[in-house]
């Protein structure tokens, strides 16, 4: 996976601004209501140039089903291709210093067996066999689990983004919690208007403890 260059970023990021202008005037209505909003075309490019491996799914596609995030991919399961389609919904957002905890909702989940595989698993998925409207029952059986995963049960996954070895040793994202978690939280994550809208929560009386994280003397 290629390394992200800050400079070039800017650049896409400038470019896009210019070609859309309304993207400023939506930025400082959202931050007047503590609102983030990230255009899903600023997604799909960080996917498009950064989201590369052999072992990486391919031809991903996001679109907005509000307020959730539609999802489609090309993987490869036991060495069979399969195309991925669901839609994500983010119904549990926990942010501290210690932790960032995730909870998802799968719906609509689709599996399409690529090509001629006649292993088990694509004659249970051609025939209907395999139960997949409970996700997270299915996630829960991985032989190797991810190591961000906390809970996966029905049709919900609960992520604690921290246990992820590159997270968790990254002192940036360290620091970056310490500071802003005792003044902001995140309350929302939803997706309107071809938008992932990240809605945050103001905690002021936290700011001494925020400056002391910044190693400002208060």
């Amino acid at each position: 996976m290629p390394k992200p260059d800050p400079r070039a970023l800017l650049r896409q990021a400038s470019t896009y601004l210019k070609a859309h202008p309304e993207e400023v005037v939506r930025g400082l209505r959202g931050a007047l209501g503590l609102r983030v909003g990230v255009p899903i075309d600023a997604l799909r490019y960080l996917v498009r140039e950064f989201a590369g491996g052999k072992k990486a799914p391919k031809d991903i596609v996001l679109e907005a089903a509000p307020p959730g995030l539609r999802v489609s991919m090309t993987v490869k399961v036991m060495g069979m291709p399969l195309r991925v389609a669901l839609v994500v919904f983010a119904e549990e957002l926990d942010v501290r210093a210690d932790a960032v905890l995730v909870g998802l909702r799968i719906a609509d989940l689709k599996l399409t067996v690529l090509g001629d595989g006649d292993s088990p698993l694509a004659g249970l998925l051609r025939s209907g066999a395999l139960d997949i409207s409970q996700p997270g029952n299915l996630v829960s059986f991985l032989p190797k689990r991810p190591a961000a995963l906390v809970e996966a049960k029905d049709d919900r996954i609960t992520l604690d983004l921290l246990k992820d070895p590159q997270v968790a040793a990254n002192p940036k994202v360290a620091q970056m919690l310490r500071v802003l978690t005792p003044v902001l939280g995140v309350r929302a994550l939803k997706t309107k208007d071809d938008h992932l809208d990240v809605h945050l929560r103001a905690t002021p009386r936290g700011f001494r403890a925020a400056l002391r994280a910044a190693g400002v003397g208060v």
